[in-house]
């Protein structure tokens, strides 16, 4: 049976009513990227979240970003001149294991990493870039996988470093027609409407096709579909993907499941 795992940015809201959105979307996920304290996230939301993605049996991922909480993690940082390799360094090492040692003190592991933001959209194309995410992730654990976007320099960095590689698509976000994501600041690079985020999922699960930004078809590759839980009806597409997936006799697991269920969920 084709599988596929379904994963959510987790640990962003700051409001009673985007905590409760967030734990409800966990009951419709199979992994949860959990920020940690770059662009959002500290002790309490780490856990909170972790906690209740352990007691739903849900995948738990480090999402570290450029430390810039003021703007969401959604500036570029230049290495050498906005931040430092070792600043760099220091900082994604803080923010994973940040998360790994309270998920330890519950009782689990983190399973992989996801970058944020920037430093997600920065890594595609800098082979530099990547290769320090991937060497910090080897050295705090190389049993943890990397996800990123697929036919990019994420994955190259992963394969050098011998690090599992996840490759990701977006429920909710526009491509471009070289297959990436197009910039959230042209109009339309976030897919507003639910039926236009349906759509983009089930051209993904059953032809992988989207369609760009320029009217393209294109292929896009994954093993996990991304959706974003601050994004306005997160929940509801959350819950329609489960539906949508499953209705199309594809199995939502992350993958691969580890023999023992707490080795890194």
């Amino acid at each position: 049976m084709k599988t596929i795992d379904l994963n959510a940015d987790m640990g962003e809201a700051e409001d009673a009513d985007g905590i409760a959105s967030e734990l409800a979307i966990l009951k419709f996920v199979s992994s949860a990227s959990i920020a940690c304290g770059g662009h959002r996230g500290d002790a309490d939301s780490m856990a909170r979240v972790s906690g209740e993605a352990i007691s739903q049996g849900v995948r738990i991922g480090a999402h570290p970003a450029y430390p810039d909480r003021e703007n969401f993690g959604r500036t570029s940082f230049v290495l050498g001149k906005d931040i430092s390799e070792g600043a760099l360094r220091a900082e994604l090492e803080k923010q994973i294991n940040a998360l790994k040692d309270i998920v330890a003190k519950q009782g689990a592991r983190i399973g992989y990493v996801k970058p944020h933001g920037a430093l997600y959209n920065d890594a595609v194309n800098s082979a530099k870039l990547s290769d320090i995410m991937t060497d910090v992730i080897y050295h705090i654990d190389p049993s943890f996988a990397f996800m990123g976007a697929p036919n990019s320099e994420m994955g190259r960095a992963a394969a050098r470093q011998g690090l599992k590689f996840i490759a990701e698509g977006f429920i909710d976000r526009r491509y471009t027609d070289d297959g990436h994501l197009q910039s959230r600041a042209i109009e339309g690079a976030v897919i507003r409407t639910h039926a236009k985020r349906m759509a983009q999922l089930h051209g993904l699960i059953t032809t992988g096709e989207v369609e760009t930004a320029g009217q393209n078809i294109i292929k896009i590759s994954c093993d996990t579909l991304c959706l974003h839980s601050d994004s306005a009806g997160a929940l509801e597409t959350a819950a329609s993907a489960r539906d949508l997936i499953e209705a199309a006799d594809v199995l939502v697991c992350a993958a691969p499941r580890p023999a023992n269920n707490n080795a890194a969920i």
